[in-house]
């Protein structure tokens, strides 16, 4: 049984104590509506994010072929020295939206996929098995990008779904509890009180009549 608060037996405290219980009442109905939306949200981003996951991973395996490709064509040593000639800078810009209150990242990528210029290794010493494969890697960095920003979105929203079921629960199973508790108390003493006064009423009658 939940704790009784420490509370006055007068027919105000009760007052303020039912009010309060039909704040925490419609504050818990809230929370658990949000708590609802959350639950659903948070199975939409892990959809989301499995269909993403096969989908990169899938073009993960393409690039390895392509790259198995390009080492036997141009060779382990000339194929590891143009990756290290390769420009490997890439725009990312990082922002903030709002899902149902909470932030999460949203990543805007610059052109990920690039012509064999703009790699910049030789194209004089080089096959077109490298342009090949490095599109085919390009390709999967996009997706692992997308990937990593719903994979945040989903610990954001599973940190605020922690949160607001903890919420809940406190007002569930301990504050609402203790203040119907404080209210029966309350209720049960005022109770006591009157019958104290009436029986204390009907004595003094009873001792006014026999003086009369």
């Amino acid at each position: 049984m939940a704790a009784v608060l420490a509370v006055s037996p007068t027919r105000m405290e009760l007052m303020k104590l039912r009010k309060r219980v039909g704040l925490a009442q419609r504050g818990h109905d809230l929370l658990r509506e949000k708590m609802d939306a959350l639950v659903m949200e948070f199975f939409e981003v892990l959809r989301k994010i499995q269909e993403v996951r096969v989908r990169a991973f899938e073009q993960l395996l393409t690039a390895h072929r392509a790259l198995t490709n390009c080492l036997a064509v141009m060779g382990t040593l000339e194929t590891m020295q143009a990756a290290r000639e390769a420009k490997r800078e890439l725009q990312l810009e990082i922002s903030t939206r709002y899902v149902m209150g909470i932030a999460v990242p949203a990543v805007e990528v610059g052109e990920v996929e690039r012509n064999a210029l703009a790699r910049q290794y030789s194209l004089h010493m080089t096959s077109s098995a490298l342009d090949e494969a490095s599109r085919e890697f390009e390709r999967a960095l996009k997706f692992l990008i997308e990937l990593a920003e719903l994979n945040e979105s989903a610990f954001a929203l599973a940190r605020e779904l922690e949160k607001t079921k903890r919420r809940v629960n406190a007002l569930e199973y301990i504050l609402i509890p203790r203040l119907k508790e404080a209210i029966k108390f309350i209720t049960m003493r005022l109770d006591e009180m009157e019958r104290e006064n009436f029986t204390r009423l009907k004595r003094i009658k009873a001792i006014l009549e026999e003086r009369r």
